[in-house]
């Protein structure tokens, strides 16, 4: 959805950009995918789109006034109606609402399309996805919902609330399922802050006395080396940064960097690795057949 609500007179180069954001959307768009400012300009990143004379006094064009730069000539290209409203998402603000129907029946089809068992009851693990970024939900949302396995935001450090209340509801699922053990995937920055996250949710699963396993399956350094992100230089500032360095090098990458489809084939490759899929082929099968059985029920509504 194209609409003009300003006018301009772009330069050649502004076009130019323009054009190049609009085919970079159409092929996501293509595939389903929307993606963010942030994820757009990274694309811009990896493909060496961006004007050099963006670049910092390192001659590095991924820096924070490119960013801001990109932001504003994404936003022109909205307001002048030459970039889709839709293609572009912020996954940090959305409004919240009641669902309404027009009719008994629309309810129970909503009821009927809905359905589900819960399709891992019979796994030997009980299974999250947990991402640093709240940016990046709906990309885990994308690959969490057809694999049954719930999903998790952190935003940063995870509040003392948040994770008190992860341990509790973890706890609940292996009390109820007996044996079972809890793996939590887990998703974030390789920068000194992004690192030392995965370690404090391990500490405080201890804390409070859960056991599980944390498995961070991104970003590691041997996909920074496959998949070749762009790099950022480490803030000096960050109280980890002197550690990281001497492990890691004075470059860092985020995970909002990764091709959203490679974090998505990720997710499925690491929790079918952990799933018995011949038991839950089983359950998703009954599942069907219960749907079925429901959507009969909506079929004769009127009689």
């Amino acid at each position: 959805m194209k609409i003009q609500y300003q006018t301009y007179q772009f330069r050649n180069a502004r076009i130019n950009m323009i054009g190049k954001a609009n085919g970079i959307i159409d092929e996501y768009m293509a595939e389903g995918y929307e993606l963010t400012l942030r994820q757009l300009y990274y694309q811009f990143v990896a493909r060496e789109l961006l004007p050099e004379k963006w670049a910092d006094e390192q001659g590095n064009t991924n820096n924070p006034k490119s960013y801001k730069k990109f932001g504003t000539v994404i936003n022109d290209g909205r307001l002048a109606g030459e970039i889709d409203w839709l293609a572009i998402v912020d996954r940090t603000r959305e409004i919240k609402s009641n669902s309404h129907w027009n009719s008994a029946s629309e309810i129970l089809q909503s009821a009927a399309d809905s359905f589900a068992l819960d399709t891992r009851a019979d796994q030997p693990l009980y299974i999250e996805v947990w991402v640093e970024k709240d940016a990046l939900a709906a990309v885990l949302e994308r690959a969490c919902v057809p694999l049954d396995v719930p999903w998790f935001a952190c935003k940063g450090y995870v509040s003392q609330s948040a994770l008190w209340r992860a341990c509790i509801r973890i706890s609940d699922k292996c009390k109820l399922r007996r044996s079972i053990e809890p793996v939590i995937l887990y998703l974030g920055d390789h920068d000194p802050s992004g690192i030392d996250m995965s370690r404090d949710i391990e500490d405080r699963f201890g804390l409070f006395g859960v056991s599980m396993s944390l498995k961070r399956i991104a970003l590691n350094l041997e996909q920074v080396r496959k998949y070749r992100p762009p790099p950022h230089p480490v803030k000096v500032k960050d109280s980890r940064a002197a550690g990281y360095v001497a492990e890691y090098g004075v470059e860092s990458w985020e995970l909002d960097a990764l091709d959203p489809r490679t974090i998505n084939d990720l997710i499925i490759k690491q929790v079918n690795g952990l799933t018995n899929l011949a038991a839950r082929r089983r359950l998703v099968n009954k599942q069907e057949r219960q749907r079925k059985e429901l959507q009969k029920t909506v079929d004769n509504f009127d009689d």
